[in-house]
């Protein structure tokens, strides 16, 4: 595993902010780290970092201890925080450089100029950051975060201000790293998340409250879509009387029945095909969106 949490506590005076959560994720791969404002996203994010310290709970990187070896679990982790903190006065290049020095990089200019090449720095890599776009500012924060060349990146909204075709490219790369590295990553784009992550970890209230492939969150979500349509046209209150309906629609004679249990609903509907001699024309099971998946397990 490359990132170990177990247990993990902070609080702020006596406001609990994360609450003895526990994970982990593999040598590679991208994990999406989901919550609402507030949830404790980002502070687990810094205490993983080390930019703060745990009350409670270990860390290991890379199977390093960080409360033993702070400074050698730090440089196996990159970190594009979500406030990209960038020298404006200093060059792309120049910053890199600095950036790399602090790391210890070998061969410094040489990895500098492979960072620009894959984060698509290289028209604007002569410039001051801050006459960067926000877009490009982002991407200089990536390329700072993987100078290195880490096992473990952390990305906190990485394509926070970037436009779509922008969203994209970055989305491509971090597909690319996340075949060879271990990715964490932060977003409140839920789609954005859908695709490109194999794993998610919901956090509410400092709770882990998912942890979970995608589409088995989907299936094991409270509630399903079950899509039926008859040859015939059967009494409405055969339908509406089905035990497990949160709520029913008809449009030109197909039924949408939304239900906590899919499977025991498609058991019902047949029953009933039997009982009232019906024809089933279709009948399909919808699994639930991440964005709902998420607003369940978060709501009040």
């Amino acid at each position: 595993m490359s990132l170990k949490v177990e247990n993990l506590t902070k609080r702020f005076d006596s406001h609990t902010v994360v609450n003895s959560i526990s994970f982990a994720t593999g040598r590679t791969g991208i994990t999406g780290f989901l919550g609402p404002n507030g949830a404790g996203k980002s502070t687990t994010m810094k205490m993983i970092t080390g930019y703060l310290q745990q009350d409670a709970g270990d860390i290991e990187v890379c199977g390093i201890d960080t409360r033993k070896e702070r400074t050698a679990a730090k440089e196996k982790i990159g970190y594009l925080p979500e406030a990209n903190p960038l020298y404006y006065d200093m060059f792309v290049r120049e910053y890199l450089l600095f950036v790399a020095k602090v790391r210890r990089v070998e061969n410094a200019k040489e990895r500098i100029e492979e960072v620009i090449r894959l984060t698509g720095l290289t028209p604007e890599a002569s410039k001051k950051t801050g006459q960067l776009s926000k877009g490009y500012k982002q991407r200089v924060g990536l390329a700072a975060a993987l100078v290195h060349d880490p096992e473990v990146l952390i990305l906190d909204e990485p394509t926070s201000g970037l436009d779509p075709n922008q969203i994209v490219e970055i989305r491509n790369l971090i597909r690319e790293l996340g075949a060879t590295k271990s990715i964490l990553f932060s977003s409140h784009i839920l789609q954005e998340v859908e695709s490109i992550c194999d794993r998610i970890i919901i956090i509410n209230k400092g709770n882990v409250v998912a942890d979970d492939k995608l589409e088995n969150l989907k299936l094991n979500s409270a509630e399903g879509v079950v899509s039926i349509k008859f040859a015939e046209t059967p009494d409405e209150n055969w339908i509406t009387q089905l035990d497990g309906i949160k709520n029913v629609t008809e449009n030109d004679g197909a039924f949408r029945i939304h239900t906590d249990d899919p499977e025991k609903m498609k058991r019902q509907i047949m029953e009933l095909s039997l009982k009232h001699d019906l024809n089933i024309v279709s009948m399909d099971s919808e699994t639930q969106s991440l964005e709902e998946v998420f607003k369940q397990l978060t709501k009040k």
